[in-house]
Formats: structure tokens, sequence, C-alpha cells
């Protein structure tokens, strides 16, 4: 049997290599031998194996090349459960499940099933066959349904070209509320990172009444102000708006962003509004907080001050959060708005 000295080398680099799967090598030395012009009996006694094999893979060589020495596919075990019964698993798990249950189990949808196409099936099937089809019905992902306002992107425009151009002279500011910020203390010391090991912090926890702070973010600078408010509520907002007006030199234009929280939507906020015309209002569209310029503060504050908190009591809540702003004031950035897909950035 002659063959190829391409081929007569790739045979050999197959039976030298130490990676070489055993029945690669085996085949290749077969095929080798018989291009040495070595009958099958000959073949079958050196490397100890039986005729037939020998006749196979010399028969498979001649027939396809070296494609012919892989291992030929295999049709499997047979599947057990037919097209209707995994079509009945779908269309149970993408229906409504039912009362009072608001998920579908596995071994619901698996007793639905039974009687549906009366095949038994298990749970642990169920389970399978809807992981090969990457459905999970145990799992639901919350969404909104914006409220399409008329002026939605009229509003997101005029919100934004005050970020990219704020008017000259003027006083931009952007005021929120975080409320009911929690003042926690764990009933166990946390243990701190280690390599391979996260910070671990005690489960149970000791409540101590919550700080409800209000911030207005100087768009130019990045400062802020805040103040711990005791009521969220229009008379409040609109006091911590008085102390804004009399801090800021008279004459000056100020622009301000707001979103539509209940206090600042209220007849007495917009009555002081109208009582005030240097106060020019930027509103965010209903369900665009991410607009809100505001809101980056308070996500940082979150993520460094109180997420993973320890406060003793309210007061030392509210030093701790006041603390952050003394520190976020001293190295202050305004934030710039870019388009595009760029990521909102610190300047």
């Amino acid at each position: 049997m002659a063959i190829d000295s391409r081929v007569r080398e790739r045979l050999l680099r197959t039976v030298a290599s130490a990676k070489s799967e055993v029945r690669a090598v085996q085949r290749a030395r077969i095929v080798l031998a018989a291009a040495d012009g070595l009958a099958n009996g000959a073949i079958a006694r050196e490397l100890e194996v039986s005729v037939n094999t020998v006749r196979k893979w010399r028969g498979r060589f001649v027939a396809l090349g070296p494609d012919g020495l892989r291992d030929a596919e295999r049709s499997g075990r047979p599947k057990i459960y037919g097209p209707e019964v995994r079509v009945a698993i779908v269309a149970t798990a993408t229906s409504m499940p039912p009362h009072p249950e608001a998920t579908w189990p596995h071994r619901t949808i698996a007793q639905r099933v039974a009687g549906t196409c009366l095949a038994p099936v298990s749970a642990s099937q169920v389970g399978r066959i809807l992981a090969d089809l990457d459905l999970k019905p145990h799992k639901v992902r919350g969404w909104l349904t914006r409220r399409d306002t008329p002026d939605f992107w009229q509003r997101a425009a005029d919100v934004c070209a005050l970020y990219l151009d704020p008017p000259e002279g003027a006083v931009v500011r952007s005021i929120d509320e975080k409320t009911a910020i929690a003042a926690r203390s764990r009933r166990h010391p946390g243990r701190p990172a280690r390599p391979g090991t996260p910070a671990r912090q005690e489960f149970e926890y000791r409540r101590h009444g919550t700080a409800s702070p209000v911030a207005a973010l100087d768009l130019r600078t990045g400062e802020v102000l805040t103040e711990v408010i005791r009521r969220n509520d229009a008379a409040t907002f609109t006091a911590f708006m008085d102390q804004l007006d009399r801090a800021i030199a008279p004459g000056k234009e100020i622009h301000v962003v707001l979103d539509n929280g209940s206090s600042h939507t209220a007849r007495h906020t917009k009555t002081w509004l109208a009582a005030h015309p240097r106060w020019r209002v930027r509103w965010t569209p209903p369900h665009a907080s991410w607009l809100h310029q505001g809101e980056l503060f308070f996500s940082a504050l979150t993520r460094r001050v109180v997420r993973g908190g320890d406060f003793a009591n309210r007061d030392d809540l509210i030093e701790k959060l006041e603390a952050y702003v003394i520190g976020h004031n001293e190295a202050a950035k305004p934030y710039r708005w870019t388009y595009g897909g760029t990521p909102l950035k610190a300047a």
C-alpha cells in the first residue's frame, strides 16, 4: 500500500508525539506497517491486535485517507421523549402558572405535562430540557413601561443642553433627596478581606432610625451642599431652596434640574417657584432618573459610605455622611456629560 510522503510524515509525527491518543498511535502504526509491505497477519502479530482490526483501519485509510483513521460519528442513545413532550414542556413553562403560584417549579411542570401528554416525565428531565433551550421559568426580570409623555424627548434634550452648555454667569444646580438611609449597627464585628476571600459582614443588625439628606450639586464645580431633613415634603424642600436663594448673590439667574418627586411637583413648590422668577427649572422626564446628575452623587455616597457601613446610632450616620460630603468638596470635579455611548466620567 503506497502513501504520500506528506501523509507518512504526518503519521510518523502522530506515532512520535507523547500527546497523541493511544488509539491514534495504533492506527497510524497499522497504516505505516501496511505501507512498508507487511501482510495483515504480520501487522496483527507485531502490534498485538486482531487481524480484523488491521483490515478495518487499512480499508478505512484506503477509502477515506487520513480522515478515515478518526472515530466515526455515533448515533448515541435513542431519545426517550418525543418532540410532543418537549413541546408540551415549553408550552407549559411559557404559560401562566396555576393559582396561586407565581412561577413554574420543575415538579409542577412535570405534573402538568404528564396530565397533558400521558407521558411520565421527571422534574430533573424537565430541568434538563429547559436548560438545553435556555428557558428559565423560575426567574423573573422586572421592567418599567415608560410613561410616553408628548414632551419626553424635548425635556430630555433641555436637561442635556443645560449640562453641555450652561448659561454664562448663571448658577446651575441639580437638587435631589435620598430618603430613609438606615442607621444600622451589626451585632458582631465583620472580617476584613484577604487574598482570595472577600470581606465578611455580620448578617444581623440593629436599627437606629434613618436619615434623609437633600443635596444641591453645583454642575460647574461638582461641589455639593447638603442638609439632613426630618420630613420629605414641599414645605421642607422650599425651605432648603430659601437657604440657597439667600446664599446666591441677588440678580444671578439660577437654573436647576429637578425630577418628578412629589415634593418637587407639589402646588406649594410651584407657587414658590412662581414667586422667585430667577429660578428656572428643567424637569427630567418621568422614569428618567439617569438624566439627574444628583443621582450620581448619591450613588457614590451609597457605595462608599452606606452600603457596607456600620453606624452606632443616627448621629453617627449623619456625622459620616457629612464627613463624606466635606471630603468630596475638597477634591470636587464636575461630571462631564457626553454622548455617543461614552460613559459619564468625572472631569
